[in-house]
């Protein structure tokens, strides 16, 4: 029996004994609404999709302070970083590619355009300003559009909630030398709500170079970060919000910069500028019936690589790269409620939403590096716009079967994919269990450098590419018996046209080949006591090459993550977490720090922190937290060593 039909088969004995014992207790947890998966505001528990969900007291428990930390954990998530905070980090969802995962801010997309792939990079943001995240798995484009193949992942920003003014402060340092502080002012004075959030980290780090190479020097890549968000409110009347949300970042952070042999370098220093501004505007009209909304969005950043001649350096290399990408996002979304015009006994929560999206991207991007006294340089200066339209229908009927299906048109980039996403969740309180299904289509557009780059080694752009396109279904269960809730979910996509770049007889980007992932996700949740809680977490991916067979890089089989919350005295929250990632396969990076080209299966990691908090008044907390305590030196890119042990400690104040 194959490794896969085993992990099924034991999916559905868990199934069997988790129904069978549902039967003598039909308690039912407490549900988390959630709008990103359906632009609705639904319980988790009724959308057929996968979805977790961060909220502010979980990030603040786990200790959580880069978006990599909290998203570590999910499953279907998969987080390879390369080096530490700044470096750059893939985000693989459900297998798929790290660009098929769209990344907004409270509904505006912010995938880097002047990426070469149109990726975002995980590595570099912190969550001072953010007050859930909400992470949505399996394919999204009905919704959100292109890059939506794997899911999507939505960062909601803190907003004032509460009447009159409010302010909490943290501020903590610790190993290696590092120290980190935010200041949040938030509140409601009449018409006006606000949220204005300051955040700083610094840190030494550590090398990203593997110990095992002999060009290991210990000299670590340090980290600075400095954020400025502003979210304002304003209510003139009752039901209707003009907002305007500014978001400023500031990263500097060193690098192990590329060569053969790699050259561990103190040279090599990464900047990272982001630039968010958005205005808008909320109503609901007819008491609520008809909720419309409207946002113009600007983002911009930019990123600056540099690296000066070191004589050591066997690659004698240098580098000054620019990237810039500038976007404009429209957003017009609309929800009618459909059960407050037509009263049918047999269906409630009928709502259609409806909407139109412009998002016009421009990138320059300038590499100029050199490798062995040769220039190297590569260039982009273009633009492309995305204008669609969607709809979505959600229902429930009879109050057990909830039934969402969306469908949207896009033009873009030459091409008008048409995509669409139908699902629905049963619920069986006979056995305490819902049973969810979905299918779906997806679509990423080619990225600007894909169709216009050129570089100085004869690549040059296809402004004829196709999209990337998918389809997946899934069928899962969530069952709760008392203090336990269990849910499994089996998933199956298949993306075709992916674009790589091959040498036909030119060095450029074309549609080639597909990819056939499938597998199963499993969350345990244990209640055992008030003062104890576990949950535990177990994806197994089999992602492959549809076409050769082979295992697609970097996506390991299996994952796990164990987390526990215990509150053994009131005010004191002890919040370990373990995250094991199996075997994959990887490009060899050897002890000599040479790329050999050779695929090989890089071993498992293994990865243990631990968070305390203790309230020592009702308005100030101590904390603690400390992250790769066994000081793992695993390698989640072939190359890049997993940081050292780190600790820190502070305060936290509200007043």
């Amino acid at each position: 029996m194959s490794r896969f039909h085993f992990c099924l088969s034991w999916v559905i004995a868990c199934a069997a004994l988790t129904v069978g014992a549902a039967l003598a207790d039909d308690a039912q947890p407490t549900q988390e609404v959630v709008v990103t998966a359906t632009r609705v505001p639904t319980p988790v528990l009724d959308i057929p999709a996968g979805v977790s969900v961060i909220d502010r007291q979980t990030i603040l428990e786990r200790g959580y302070t880069t978006l990599t930390e909290a998203l570590a954990a999910v499953p279907g998530v998969h987080v390879s970083q390369s080096g530490g905070p700044g470096g750059n980090a893939s985000v693989f969802v459900r297998g798929t590619n790290s660009n098929a995962v769209l990344v907004l801010r409270d509904g505006m997309p912010l995938n880097d355009a002047s990426d070469s792939s149109g990726a975002f990079n995980f590595g570099v943001d912190t969550l001072a300003d953010v007050e859930r995240i909400e992470v949505i798995r399996g394919p999204m484009a009905a919704l959100y559009g292109s890059g939506a193949i794997g899911g999507v992942i939505n960062l909601i920003s803190r907003q004032g909630h509460e009447q009159g003014f409010h302010l909490t402060g943290e501020l903590a340092g610790g190993y290696p030398q590092q120290i980190e502080g935010n200041v949040n002012a938030s509140g409601i004075e009449g018409p006006l709500d606000y949220s204005a959030t300051i955040q700083g980290q610094a840190q030494r780090g550590y090398d990203a170079t593997p110990q095992r190479m002999s060009i290991y020097t210990g000299v670590p890549d340090p980290y600075h970060e400095l954020t400025g968000t502003l979210n304002l409110g304003y209510t003139p009347i009752d039901g209707t919000r003009l907002s305007l949300f500014l978001r400023a970042r500031r990263a500097v952070f060193g690098f192990d910069a590329l060569g053969n042999p790699t050259f561990d370098n103190s040279n090599s220093t990464g900047y990272a500028d982001s630039l968010l501004g958005r205005i808008g505007v909320s109503s609901k009209l007819f008491n609520g019936t008809y909720e419309t909304s409207a946002y113009l969005g600007r983002l911009q950043d930019d990123r600056h690589y540099t690296e000066t001649f070191n004589p050591l350096d066997p690659n004698q290399q240098t580098n000054d790269s620019r990237y810039h990408s500038y976007r404009t996002d429209v957003q017009w979304n609309n929800t009618l409620h459909l059960s407050d015009l037509i009263a049918v006994p047999a269906l409630s929560a009928t709502d259609l939403t409806f909407g139109y999206e412009h998002i016009a991207d421009n990138i320059n991007v300038k590499v100029n590096q050199s490798f062995f006294g040769s220039p190297f340089q590569q260039s982009a200066r273009a633009s492309m716009t995305d204008e669609a339209l969607y709809a979505g229908l959600q229902t429930t009927v009879l109050e057990r079967l909830t039934v969402t299906g969306q469908l949207r048109q896009d033009w873009v980039a030459g091409d008008t994919p048409f995509t669409w996403r139908l699902g629905a969740v049963l619920d069986v309180p006979e056995v305490a269990t819902r049973f969810k299904a979905a299918y779906g289509t997806a679509f990423r557009a080619p990225s600007l450098f894909d169709r216009f780059g050129v570089d100085s080694f004869g690549y040059v752009g296809n402004p004829r590419l196709l999209p990337e396109s998918a389809q997946g279904w899934e069928l899962g269960f969530t069952t709760t018996i008392g203090p336990v809730t269990f849910g499994a979910t089996y998933f199956n996509e298949q993306v075709k046209n992916l674009i790589v770049a091959v040498f036909t007889p030119v060095d450029t980007a074309v549609n080639v080949g597909s990819a056939h992932i499938q597998g199963v996700e499993t969350e345990l949740t244990l209640r055992l006591a008030d003062w104890l809680a576990l949950q535990a977490s177990y994806t197994y991916t089999d992602a492959q090459n549809a076409d050769t067979g082979s295992r697609l890089l970097r996506r390991p089989q299996n994952t796990g993550a164990l987390d526990a919350t215990i509150t053994p005295l009131p005010g004191l929250t002890i919040a370990p977490e373990l995250l094991i990632t199996g075997a994959f396969q990887d490009f060899l990076v050897d002890n000599g720090g040479n790329a050999t080209g050779t695929i090989i299966a890089s071993p498992h990691g293994l990865i243990a922190n631990l968070t305390i908090t203790y309230d020592v008044a009702p308005r100030v907390q101590l904390f603690a937290s400390g992250r790769n305590l066994f000081y793992s030196r695993f390698e989640p890119v072939n190359g890049y060593q997993t940081p050292g042990p780190s600790f820190f400690a502070g305060v936290r104040v509200r007043l």
